[in-house]
C-alpha cells in the first residue's frame, strides 16, 4: 500500500512513472539539491578567483617611486621610557640614517619627551631625504612617550609614510614583574 502511494506521489510531482529505486544508474529526474549547490559553489569560486586576481594585480600595480611595497625603505622607531631611537634603512637593511634623542642634544630626563622624539625624527628624515628616500614604511616598537611624536616628525621632515606597523613585544605572562612602587 505504501509503495503504491509513493508511486502516486511521484506521478503527481511529474517524474513520470519511474520510481527512484528503478533508475539507480540513470538520473533522469530533476537535479538534486547537492548538485545545484555544487554548481553554484563552482561559479562563485570562478568569480572570486577573477576578483582575487584583479585585487592582486591592483596591489602589484601600486608603486612608490617605482618600487613595490616590499622594496620601500623602512623607518624603525624604538620608543622607550627614557629615549627614542629612529633608524631609516633600505628594504635589505642598508642604513640611510640613524638618530636618537641623545644624539640631538637632549640630556637626562628631557630625552624621554615627545618634543625630543619629534626633533630626532625630523633629523633622521632630513638625512634620509638627502640620500634619496621619499617614502617609508614605519615600524614602531615600545611604549614610550615618543611613539606618535616620532611619526609626526618623520612627516614634518619630508618623508611620506605608506604604512605604520606596531612591533611592540608583548609578554604572554613571561617574567615576574617588579614589586609595586611605594610612593
Amino acid at each position: 500500500m505504501s509503495a503504491a502511494m509513493a508511486l502516486a506521489g511521484l506521478r503527481v510531482l511529474g517524474w513520470g512513472g519511474r520510481a527512484a529505486g528503478l533508475c539507480r544508474g540513470l538520473r533522469s529526474g530533476p537535479p538534486r539539491l547537492q548538485d545545484v549547490a555544487g554548481a553554484a559553489a563552482k561559479e562563485t569560486e570562478k568569480q572570486s578567483a577573477t576578483e582575487q586576481s584583479s585585487l592582486i594585480l591592483q596591489r602589484n600595480s601600486m608603486r612608490w617611486d617605482g618600487k613595490v611595497y616590499e622594496e620601500v625603505p623602512i623607518a624603525h622607531i624604538k620608543a622607550t621610557y627614557n629615549n627614542t631611537h629612529i633608524q631609516v634603512v633600505s628594504f635589505d637593511n642598508q642604513p640611510f640614517s640613524r638618530t636618537s634623542c641623545g644624539t640631538e642634544g637632549f640630556q637626562n630626563a628631557k630625552k624621554g619627551t615627545a618634543i625630543a622624539a619629534q626633533t630626532a625624527a625630523m633629523a633622521a628624515a632630513v638625512k634620509a631625504r638627502g640620500k634619496g628616500v621619499l617614502h617609508v614604511r614605519v615600524m614602531v616598537k615600545g611604549l614610550g612617550p615618543g611613539r606618535k611624536a616620532a611619526i609626526k616628525g618623520l612627516t614634518m621632515g619630508g618623508l611620506e609614510i605608506i604604512s605604520i606597523t606596531d612591533n611592540s613585544p608583548v609578554p604572554h605572562n613571561g617574567c615576574r614583574p617588579r614589586k609595586a612602587r611605594r610612593v
